[in-house]
């Protein structure tokens, strides 16, 4: 089933990649410094951009990876932050 018809000129129907491309930087971005900053917001939003990139067939796959792996790192910093300091927020 096809929900949309292609761009005028196109002949596929896949999503272009170059926009998946850019959610790959985006979340690997997105991702590094939700480590020093907002990590509750920014881990999530790294690993649902690094999710639709992949989906989507980007072509900078190791970088949407790692975008993937440091969103995760971002909410394994908080959970640990907050475990360590017994609060439900951290800071620097």
């Amino acid at each position: 089933m096809q929900l949309t018809a292609p761009a005028a000129g196109r002949t596929d129907t896949r999503p272009r990649t170059r926009d998946a491309d850019g959610m790959a930087v985006a979340s690997f971005v997105l991702g590094l410094l939700g480590l020093l900053v907002l990590n509750v917001f920014l881990g999530p939003v790294a690993i649902a951009l690094a999710g639709v990139s992949l989906w989507r067939g980007t072509g900078r796959r190791a970088r949407a990876l790692l975008g993937l792996a440091l969103g995760v790192a971002d909410l394994a910093v908080l959970g640990l932050a907050m475990d360590l300091t017994h609060t439900v927020s951290w800071s620097l």
